[in-house]
């Protein structure tokens, strides 16, 4: 999430915590209503038959041999069917042959498992539909769950000794966000919701969930929910946009063509423009509650600072923010669909033509979208927060402020030798009479 703080948030004045109790409250009523109405009512029926029976083992003998030949190629020859072949022998820990020893044979064909004397395998218990008693076992996969549960406490450990309170807090939300997904986003695009709008809702309750149980309820968390929301809302429409004007139609990946046709009444134009505004709620997060905790550190740092200027200087630090950040959202996607690009890099077709396929324009989409939502958020989130910090100043204004102290010309001295520097008086002040601290590189 964005910056942390442990010094305790001014509170703001009680005129400006009632407006914003009257504008975040009602969003918060009408986002649960939202997800009420458009809750999943029914279970869907499975899209695929019963699975296949699967059972916990572990190899104790593995056996290789030379494969056979294919009918098409002599033996020994380079067109002998692919191997390894042999016998695995497993000992079975559940099912009808649990603590016996079973022979299967040793995984072949891409993304086959390699298995070792002592590896915790996965058994998928095969009936041979000519006469059911005849059953047979394969290994499907390794055991992954140990490796699991403790990859996830050191994840939760580390996050709870770093941020302590705060940190459990976090996970508090992460586990929130996970229930909001499961339970009500996928459920409810899987019932045949439309899915932009489920997407918006569900984000919209994981924001509220998450931002407060992990900021908590101040002024400045109610700011970067509000601009988070305002961000989320205009990602939506941007991307509802740009896919109607690069005529994407949601088809763009194997996945998506493998649902279509398991289930036939989801939208996936829909469905792609839920995955944009999913996908950008995160780094929304960490962009929003940024400048608010900027704007009003700023604002604590120096209070003789006006609107305009705590608006700049926060300004600066998103565009700093933003810089690193999109490079962030671009890797991101690269990464996740990294085998498809391989792919693409191979194609023999031309360039133009290869960034215009379905595919890679719904990836540049994708990024432009999330990017332009992630933009609009940094001056849409400052100016809240300036207005919210800056508010209730005139009732204090009046009085008559104690002159601040004189600096002391020693310390500054004492410092600038110290960093190797000359002492001397800064003419003009800072260097070409601009407060700024983006220097030219």
């Amino acid at each position: 999430m964005g910056a942390d703080h442990t010094r305790p948030v001014p509170s703001a004045p009680p005129g400006v915590r009632r407006i914003l109790v009257a504008t975040v409250v009602p969003l918060f009523v009408i986002t649960v209503v939202a997800a009420v109405v458009l809750w999943p009512r029914q279970d869907r029926d499975p899209a695929a038959g019963p699975a296949l029976p699967r059972y916990h083992g572990t190899v104790t003998r593995v056996v290789t041999v030379p494969c056979p030949p294919t009918p098409e190629a002599p033996e020994g020859g380079p067109g002998g069917s692919a191997g390894p072949c042999g016998t695995v022998t497993v000992a079975a820990e559940q099912g009808p042959d649990a603590g016996r020893q079973v022979e299967t044979p040793v995984p072949a064909g891409p993304g086959a498992p390699r298995v070792e004397v002592g590896d915790e395998v996965i058994l998928v218990e095969l009936t041979d539909p000519a006469d059911p008693a005849v059953k047979s076992y394969n290994i499907a996969e390794h055991q992954r769950g140990t490796p699991l549960v403790w990859l996830a406490v050191l994840f939760a450990v580390a996050i709870v000794a770093f941020g302590r309170w705060r940190g459990l807090a976090a996970l508090g939300g992460l586990v929130a966000s996970f229930a909001i997904l499961l339970g009500f986003v996928l459920p409810g695009i899987g019932a045949g919701q439309p899915p932009l709008l489920v997407a918006i809702v569900g984000a919209a309750l994981i924001m509220f969930v998450v931002l407060y149980l992990t900021h908590g309820i101040t002024a400045q968390t109610s700011v970067a929910v509000l601009g988070t929301l305002g961000s989320l809302v205009l990602t939506g429409v941007l991307g509802t946009l740009a896919t109607a004007a690069t005529h994407l139609t949601g088809f763009g990946s194997e996945d998506a063509t493998t649902l279509s046709m398991f289930q036939r009444d989801v939208d996936l134009h829909g469905l792609l423009l839920a995955g944009i505004v999913i996908g950008s709620l995160g780094v929304l997060d960490d962009v929003t509650v940024t400048q608010a905790a900027t704007v009003t550190e700023l604002a604590h740092a120096n209070p003789a600072l006006s609107r305009r200027h705590l608006y700049r200087a926060a300004t600066r630090v998103g565009r700093a923010h933003i810089a690193s950040t999109v490079n962030t959202i671009v890797l991101a996607y690269a990464g996740a669909s990294l085998p498809l690009l391989l792919l693409l890099v191979a194609d023999s077709r031309p360039v133009g033509e290869i960034l215009t396929s379905e595919f890679l324009a719904q990836e540049i989409v994708r990024s432009a979208v999330a990017t332009l939502g992630l933009i609009a958020a940094v001056p849409l989130t400052t100016a809240l927060a300036a207005m919210v910090t800056t508010a209730g100043r005139r009732a204090t204004a009046a009085k008559p402020a104690d002159p601040p102290a004189p600096r002391s010309s020693v310390g500054r001295d004492e410092a600038l030798e110290a960093l190797g520097g000359a002492p001397g008086p800064r003419a003009g002040g800072w260097p070409g009479g601009d407060r700024s601290t983006e220097a030219a590189w």
